[in-house]
């Protein structure tokens, strides 16, 4: 990164010389002051990046998190699957005592009433359990972005780097491994997290 600035900056430096009169003009020296002090200042940034699936895949905290999740997900499917099953074999019953002439009209009316109520109950607590674990989810990824900004600006006190960009699949499509700072950064995010457990 230092390099490709340094040649942004080379680029800068010769496209004002290539563009200057012959003749010298007054404001000539104070726009070559202006691209100096832009190239010097670029020269001196640091930039450093994080690759987000490691941290997905190696934070304590993420890990923990992704399990809790799962299982809370599982735990809503069974769930649902289990009132639908017994919706089912209720309406495959009614559907069965109806063939036989079991009820009255009225008894008949009356139970079909109760199944599409259940059916209907069904709806309301899938909507519900879903909006339940949306809102966890979007709680715990809240979580989780909180504590890496936090990390960042405390490991960044030291590092003084200008920037730290994250990078996920192709987002930034070529990045030195020089300035790959995950590790430390899953390592620091563990050190904390583990430290906050106790």
């Amino acid at each position: 990164m230092k390099k490709f600035l340094s040649a942004m900056a080379i680029a800068v430096t010769t496209f004002g010389i290539m563009s200057c009169n012959n003749k010298p003009q007054s404001n000539d020296t104070k726009a070559s002051t202006k691209t100096e002090s832009a190239a010097s200042i670029q020269n001196e940034q640091k930039v450093a990046y994080v690759e987000i699936d490691s941290i997905m895949s190696q934070y304590t905290y993420w890990k923990e998190v992704t399990k809790i999740m799962k299982a809370k997900e599982a735990n809503i499917q069974k769930t649902l699957a289990n009132k639908q099953q017994s919706i089912q074999k209720a309406a495959a019953n009614f559907q069965q005592d109806i063939r036989s002439n079991k009820y009255t009209q009225a008894q008949a009316e009356q139970i079909q009433a109760s199944i599409q109520k259940q059916a209907q109950d069904a709806d309301v607590l899938q909507q519900r359990l879903g909006s339940e674990y949306q809102n966890e989810v979007a709680k715990y990824n809240k979580a989780l972005s909180d504590s890496v900004h936090h990390f960042l600006v405390e490991y960044n006190k030291d590092k003084k780097y200008s920037m730290i960009l994250a990078k996920s699949g192709d987002n930034i499509l070529y990045a030195d491994k020089t300035y790959n700072i995950t590790n430390d950064v899953v390592k620091g995010l563990n050190k904390a997290y583990k430290g906050m457990k106790k």
